[in-house]
């Protein structure tokens, strides 16, 4: 496999997990600048979505996720399953993103499938 797959789901479908290699993760913490700051606090007085904040927490989890990429594939793993995020705000102005799962290394399935049949 050329590249780590990432999954939310504890398996990936058409491969087996060969070795459980451990917990991983990739966090980054990120602040908009005054400009953005104070545009989308303009906003609020209108109401609606704040796009300069969707589009940083956009970016920023689209970071974690290659920096939890980047740490599995250090540890080894060539797959991380069980994806999650979780967000926290430091101070007033910095929004921390973390992305994590589980590291594992996996191979094409080679069985052939048993499909579930419902009588």
């Amino acid at each position: 496999m050329a590249d780590c797959i990432i999954v939310s789901t504890p398996f990936v479908p058409g491969y087996k997990i060969t070795k459980n290699i451990g917990f991983t993760w990739g966090l980054i913490v990120r602040s908009r600048g005054l400009g953005g700051n104070i545009v989308a606090g303009l906003r609020t007085i209108t109401g609606g979505e704040i796009h300069e904040y969707t589009e940083l927490l956009n970016e920023s989890r689209a970071q974690a996720i290659e920096r939890m990429k980047d740490h599995a594939t250090t540890m080894g793993a060539n797959a991380v399953i069980s994806v999650g995020f979780d967000s926290s705000e430091i101070g007033q102005s910095m929004t921390e993103v973390l992305a994590y799962g589980t590291a594992v290394i996996i191979e094409p399935e080679t069985a052939p499938s048993n499909p579930v049949r419902l009588t």
